[in-house]
Parts: C-alpha cells; sequence; structure tokens
C-alpha cells in the first residue's frame, strides 16, 4: 500500500531517544556519560556581574563574539554564524543543504543526535562505517562506496564521536574530493577538536568550499551553559542559515554572548585548565583499561571519551548491573547503534573517575558472563 504524505510524515524521527535518556536516566552518583570537561565555574571568569546587560547585541549576531571566533579560525566575520550550540548549528546546516528526495551520508557510529537530526527530514539516509576494526579510522572508499549523484552531504565528527580519534586533514581532503565529484558538502562536527590542544590542527573550514564547520565552547572548555556554538562557510550560505534561524528565535541570550565572548579572550588559561584534568584522566583511565581482558578498546591518547567493547555478555545487562549496584553509568552503545560496546566519557573530576572506574571494574567482575 502506498504510504499518503501524512503517514510518510508519521514515520520521520520526531525525536532524540539519547537525548531523553540522556537528560532523565544517565544521573548517577559516579556519572561517567558526560562526553564533556568539568563545568567551568562562573566565579573563575573575571567579569562582575554589573558589567552585563540582559539587552543587546546585533540583529545577526554579538559583533565581539563573532570577532573572537573569526581571529580563533582566521576567517572573516562573514564567515561566521553563532548559534545556541552545535547541535542547533548541525540542523541548521541540514536544513540549509537538504532538499526532499536529496541523500545525506552519514558515518557508522555516530552521535545519535547527528543521525536522528538527518533522520528527520525527508531525505535518503545512507551511513559508512568507521569500522572497531580499522580503529575507527575514516575509510574513503566507504564513502565512495556509499556516494550517488544524490549526495548532497557527507557527514563526520571530528575527533570521533563515540571512537575518540582523529581524522588527519590528508584524509579530509580526499573527502572533499569525493564531495566535490557529486556536488556535495562535507559537514565536519569539530567540537571535540580542540582537545588535542597545543596538536590542534586548522580546522578543515579550510580546506575548501564544500567544507562546512560546527563546534562550540561546551564539550573541551566546560562552558556548556552558555550555549555558545557556531557555523564556520562561506558568506553566501551564512547569510541564508541567519535568515532561516529567524524562525526559531530573534537573538541568542544577551549576557550569554557577553560571557562567551569573556572566555574567549581567556580561552588560553581555560584551555590550560582542561588539558591538566584530561592528561592526570587520562593516566587513570589507561591503569584500568591496562588491568581488563574483558575489554576491547582503541585508546587514542587524548580526547573526552573511549568507547569499550565488551569481549563476552551483554552491555544492557552489564549497565543495568552497574547503574543498580554501584551507581555508576556509562552511555549503552545502542545510541551509536554498537550494542556491544559503551562509552566512557573521561571530563569529570579525577576523584570521580577514579571511583567510577573502580565500580566499573567491581560491576564486571561481578556479572556472569556467558561464552
Amino acid at each position: 500500500m502506498v504510504e499518503s504524505k501524512g503517514e510518510k510524515k508519521m514515520n520521520r524521527v520526531m525525536n532524540s531517544e539519547y537525548m531523553e535518556w540522556a537528560k532523565i536516566h544517565s544521573h548517577t552518583r559516579y556519572n561517567l556519560c558526560n562526553s564533556g570537561v568539568l563545568n567551568y565555574r562562573m566565579g573563575d571568569l573575571p567579569v562582575a556581574i554589573e558589567e552585563l546587560e540582559l539587552s543587546g547585541g546585533g540583529p545577526y549576531g554579538y559583533e565581539p563574539l563573532l570577532s573572537a571566533i573569526a581571529a580563533k579560525y582566521e576567517v572573516g566575520t562573514e564567515n561566521v554564524m553563532t548559534t545556541l550550540g552545535t547541535s542547533m548549528a548541525n540542523f541548521l546546516v541540514m536544513a540549509g543543504i537538504l532538499e526532499r528526495g536529496d541523500e545525506v551520508l552519514v558515518e557508522h557510529p555516530t552521535y545519535e543526535l547527528l543521525l536522528s537530526t538527518a533522520q528527520y527530514f525527508d531525505v535518503a539516509v545512507k551511513r559508512f562505517h568507521r569500522r572497531f576494526e580499522n580503529s575507527f579510522r575514516i575509510d574513503v572508499d566507504e564513502i565512495k562506496r556509499a556516494a550517488s549523484p544524490r549526495t548532497k552531504l557527507i557527514v563526520v565528527t571530528n575527533l570521533h564521536n563515540p571512537g575518540g580519534v582523529y581524522a588527519d586533514n590528508d584524509t579530509l581532503v580526499e573527502v572533499g574530493k569525493l564531495a566535490r565529484s557529486v556536488g556535495a558538502h562535507v559537514l565536519v562536527d569539530e567540537v571535540y577538536l580542540d582537545a588535542l590542544f597545543e596538536k590542534t590542527p586548522r580546522s578543515s573550514i579550510h580546506l575548501g568550499e564544500e567544507f562546512i564547520v560546527t563546534n562550540s565552547l561546551t564539550k573541551v572548555y566546560g562552558l556548556s551553559g552558555l550555549r555558545c556554538g557556531w557555523v564556520l562557510s562561506e558568506p553566501g550560505f551564512i547569510r541564508k542559515l541567519w535568515r532561516l534561524n529567524d524562525l526559531f528565535y530573534a537573538n541568542a541570550p544577551f549576557p550569554a554572548e557577553q560571557l562567551s565572548a569573556i572566555a574567549f579572550a581567556h580561552l588560553g588559561r581555560i584551555s590550560a585548565r582542561a588539558q591538566k584534568l584530561l592528561a592526570a584522566n587520562h593516566a587513570v583511565l589507561n591503569a584500568f583499561l591496562n588491568s581488563r581482558n574483558d575489554l576491547q578498546v582503541v585508546r587514542p591518547g587524548f580526547g573526552t571519551v573511549v568507547f569499550p567493547r565488551l569481549v563476552r555478555g551483554e552491555v544492557g545487562k552489564l549497565c543495568s548491573l552497574l547503574r543498580e549496584k554501584f551507581e555508576t553509568s556509562v552511555v549503552p552503545g545502542r545510541f551509536f547503534e554498537m550494542p556491544r560496546h559503551f562509552r566512557i566519557g573521561i571530563g569529570c573530576d579525577t576523584e570521580t573517575l577514579n571511583l567510577g572506574l573502580e565500580r566499573l571494574a567491581a560491576a564486571l567482575n561481578a556479572y556472569p558472563f556467558e561464552s
């Protein structure tokens, strides 16, 4: 039977199962679900409350904030659009490019909200694999096999979420060439990229006009409360997104824009705090992983997450045991379409990570694994 237009719409993804779970069910005493760095304290920003205003800014962005982002990426302010976080940035990019009947290629595994957002639009969503056996690296041949003349957008994360690995610019250049050959763009979500710190490469926005980049202050800098995200692209597309964004809100909260501009002025200090924390936490993580022969894992050596594979047993049952008996949570791999895996976030304070991993070890030891 042929579906009616209304029935087709009902089959579209209209929510994010992962976001609902993360908001309602992920919180425990030892929370290893969060993929971002420990929240930065308001009191550590050099600002007094009387310096902030409730209203202000410009019709299309707050100029000091636009200038700070443009300076970071060595682009013009006309190449920058500010948004309420990276997820809103990704939604706007897809809405600005995709039309009914188009095709979008999304990596597998990937962040669930990226996939759900793509599935919201009336387009064909195809996948290309970043395989565990290949250390979650991008295989350009995989993308080539999936691409077609209908492909309008190729979506990747860098650093990869959930695998945490880095895609070098040489690889991304090859993805860009493939995109150009079929008339597509490449959306690179770089929200974790700055976790490479002094080794952070130049953004992929400089690799060609087919590249569109999204990012925010949320994950690496612990500034999620500011909801400061952005899109980098060519000026014509940025103008289009500003007008598209008018459908959602007139202006971003001005105090958040002011605080974001102040944060950019002190990003070196904020970054150093995050780097110190993650260095300590990677040492704790490595000690834990070295003690386990029941987990297989790609170890990037940087970033805020790892994505182990359970050698035997069911991850869902392990996560339930971990939560109910040991007051600890990790993200089940089913949210990344990888049910044998789970994601560990290591951006929390070091004591919480240490105690959480101790409880994960106890749960692994207690779990009645079956062959």
